[in-house]
């Protein structure tokens, strides 16, 4: 009889660090699945939110040779929030509105040129300022 007593005594020992290592692997494994999945997740949103951005940035190209001024500014400002908030696309951002002011550049002689002219200016200075 204290031969199995001690059989289960020792198997009690030996059962309770087994299970509960048991339980943390498995715990490690959940874990992990999640943190993939999470990964996986915000991978996902990014590309969601990139995708938004660039219909964004097609829309506005469009949107800067419209006849309303409004419509221009609005273009112009999108174009602005999009250099700010996406360094990669900083660049090609500023090109596309040094090159829309060159190609649409006309003398004003000693009028103050439009506002959506100015504008352009004065994001481009401001990416002069940041360098």
């Amino acid at each position: 009889m204290t031969s199995i007593l001690t059989i289960v005594d020792t198997v009690a020992k030996l059962g309770l660090p087994i299970a509960a290592f048991i339980g943390l692997y498995l715990a490690w494994r959940r874990v992990s699945a999640m943190s993939m999945q999470a990964d996986a997740s915000l991978q996902q949103a990014e590309l969601a939110r990139r995708d938004h951005v660039a219909e964004l940035f097609n829309r506005a190209v469009g949107q800067l040779t419209h006849e309303k001024l409004e419509i221009r500014l609005g273009a112009i400002y999108t174009l602005r929030q999009i250099a700010r908030d996406f360094p990669d696309l900083a660049e090609p951002t500023y090109e596309l509105l040094a090159a829309y002011l060159r190609e649409s550049a006309r003398d004003y002689g000693d009028a103050e040129p439009p506002i959506d002219v100015r504008e352009i200016m004065k994001t481009l200075r401001e990416r002069l300022a940041i360098r």
